[in-house]
């Protein structure tokens, strides 16, 4: 089976796609470090290179990738949302 995303660390709250995905389709991840595997169903198109939401996150909450803080929610984001400038503000710019 070929996988839809990869994730960076186990405890990160975003994937990163690896092609672009649909709208309602439900993909397969891998976790680069233990190489096991999810699955979400995705509310969102995902473009490739973009995140995809792996955990529920609400209005201010941090947003981990590479087991690091990326950015702020600036609204509530379900799992399998697309996870881009429309709705996490970047630490690094703040």
């Amino acid at each position: 089976m070929a996988h839809g995303f990869l994730v960076h660390e186990d405890h990160d709250d975003v994937g990163v796609a690896v092609r672009d995905l649909q709208a309602g389709e439900a993909v397969t991840g891998v976790y680069q470090r233990s190489l096991n595997e999810t699955q979400v169903t995705l509310r969102d198109a995902v473009p490739l290179g973009h995140k995809v939401a792996l955990k529920e996150l609400h209005r201010g909450d941090e947003v981990i990738e590479y087991d690091e803080v990326i950015g702020v929610a600036t609204q509530p984001i379900e799992v399998g949302n697309h996870v881009h400038v429309h709705n996490i503000k970047s630490v690094r710019w703040a």
